[in-house]
């Protein structure tokens, strides 16, 4: 059973620290996202994050593969894994450039194009019920939050130990 964070905690639910049970929230949504995007794979045949590339590239036919990295803050590498995998599938074309051949262009492929719509049972449709029932302020705070605490985490993932 859900609850909001107002609810008190369920008996036997350990009374844990504000940094740890936020930890605990997010830990939750991961693996949300972790289940649904399993789902998906096994009902779409892609994965969220591969659901998220083609929309991406769907808005911007042509993206590179770098530039696309720097959109989802990526790992180039992880971005070539996962644009491979979709070629794969037949769902994206990389095109090189021909002023540099180093550099990849990306667009749908006809099968690609017919996934690139709202669809059911997605991480998308899920983001979308919940903007359109959250208010514009409730949105920006916690888009804020969320930034900030990404700012965090890279800083001390950088920090020498």
């Amino acid at each position: 059973m859900k609850r909001t964070p107002k609810e008190p905690p369920h008996p036997g639910e350990l009374i844990l620290p504000p940094a740890l049970t936020f930890m605990r929230s997010l830990w939750q949504l991961n693996h949300a996202l972790e289940r649904l995007s399993k789902r998906m794979e096994a009902e779409l045949g892609i994965t969220a994050q591969q659901r998220m590339f083609i929309r991406v590239v769907g808005h911007r036919p042509g993206i590179t593969s770098s530039e696309l990295a720097r959109q989802l803050h990526l790992d180039p590498g992880t971005i070539s894994i996962a644009v491979g995998r979709l070629e794969k599938k037949r769902l994206l074309v990389r095109r090189r450039s021909v002023t540099d051949r180093r550099v990849a262009h990306l667009f749908l492929s006809a099968k690609g194009r017919r996934r690139d719509h709202p669809a059911r049972a997605t991480v998308e449709l899920a983001v979308q019920r919940l903007l359109a029932s959250s208010s514009p302020r409730a949105i920006v705070t916690t888009q804020k939050l969320l930034g900030e605490l990404t700012c965090g985490l890279e800083t001390e993932a950088l920090r020498r130990p």
